[in-house]
């Protein structure tokens, strides 16, 4: 059956495309970004590849597989891979030095300039815990580092930081020696056949006894930005990352409403704001004035980047013990079903990935979410008063 080769690549034109016969590989080239080409094997292994001259020399380099990477993100990386050809620069050359046997550290930085910090919108905390548990890594080749030395790391950080810690490290190796493999490296990963410690989901939140506590020890708080960050985190339910980076061009007290335009999941989310956080919000904006930030920083994201100090502070003056900033979230959710919410409104107040059910409650009207939203609030404060 014949087949174009040259198309504007979809999702749909690419999950349809037929397998070469036994021994054979096909080539398909994008219309949309020239160079841009989809190799298929016989086994039916889809990889985007780019394939141009660079210094006057026909060269094929490797992008990702097609299950892996998102058409989007493949023309992207490809318009990258040709900007850098022009300059003369073959990627291929990387992969020779990672074969010569490269040092972790100089592998991790690899990582982060060519995955991390272009397709994790966490990369930054990558490039902190990384650094912060993996420094002594960085001289020794990735060859030296054995399976037994990563599981020890492992048991080592569960005991002092938690199991929680220890396998997102436990994820961040095995993911940056993938990368080593996927780029030209011809050893094995060592985290093969490490388990992670298990986990469980957390139903932690305040409860009715603690909140005169714990709102009369966060009154208390003396740093006046992480005092009014947990006030917006508990009331608006909204995660820490989104919270911190909170935008004053994004919020609109008139509207009473606060639109993240990118949450974790990849959706915008349209928060309502009550009026305890309406106020907070007005008071800052007459006392600092409306910059970049609603919490300026000194640091170089230019805003508040980590409450723990406060938080624990707030904590131990309350005498609350395993409460954790996420949990405040969990709080909100919480306090919305205690009062009578379907997890469809919690899930629509809190932008949790829809499901189809979900999906069909957004297009609704959003004053019931709204609702939902004011009604658990003010259950809070009331039981904050007792």
């Amino acid at each position: 059956m014949y087949q174009e080769k040259s198309f504007n690549f979809t999702k749909k034109a690419l999950d349809t495309l037929i397998m070469p016969e036994t021994g054979k590989r096909s080539y398909f080239y994008d219309a949309k970004v020239r160079g841009l080409e989809l190799m298929i094997t016989e086994h039916g292994s889809k990889s985007f590849k780019v394939y141009r001259k660079c210094n006057g020399r026909p060269v094929r380099v490797t992008l990702g597989k097609y299950s892996e990477m998102s058409i989007e993100n493949a023309r992207n990386e490809a318009q990258r891979v040709i900007a850098e050809m022009i300059d003369g620069k073959n990627r291929n050359e990387e992969k020779k030095k990672i074969r010569a046997e490269i040092t972790f550290g100089e592998t991790f930085e690899i990582f982060m300039e060519k995955y991390s910090k272009i397709y994790k919108k966490s990369w930054q905390y990558d490039e902190r815990e990384v650094n912060r548990f993996l420094k002594h890594w960085f001289k020794r080749k990735i060859s030296d580092i054995s399976k037994q030395e990563i599981q020890l790391l492992h048991e080592k950080i569960r005991k002092e930081s938690g199991l929680y810690q220890a396998n997102r490290l436990l994820e961040r190796i095995k993911v940056i020696y993938n990368k080593a493999i996927e780029w030209g490296w011809e050893g094995t990963n060592p985290t093969q056949g490490i388990k992670k410690f298990k986990e469980k989901s957390r139903d932690r939140f305040l409860h009715p006894d603690e909140l005169p506590r714990f709102f009369e020890s966060l009154d208390m708080e003396e740093n006046e930005a992480i005092r009014e960050y947990v006030y917006i985190s508990l009331f608006t339910g909204v995660r820490k990352s989104n919270v911190l980076a909170m935008c004053w061009e994004d919020v609109h007290l008139d509207r009473r409403e606060w639109l993240i335009p990118e949450t974790k999941n990849g959706d915008s989310l349209r928060v309502h704001l009550i009026e305890t956080v309406i106020d907070i919000l007005k008071r800052r904006a007459e006392k600092y004035g409306q910059k970049k930030w609603v919490f300026e920083g000194s640091g170089t994201t230019g805003h508040l980047v980590e409450p723990k100090s406060g938080w624990k502070r707030i904590l131990e003056r309350a005498g609350i013990k395993d409460l954790r900033i996420h949990d405040l979230r969990r709080t909100l959710g919480s306090w919305q079903a205690i009062t009578g919410a379907n997890s469809f409104m919690i899930g629509q107040s809190l932008g949790h990935k829809s499901s189809q059910s979900t999906a069909v409650y957004a297009r609704l009207n959003i004053d019931p979410v709204r609702d939902s939203v004011e009604k658990a609030t003010q259950a809070i404060l009331k039981h904050s008063k007792k």
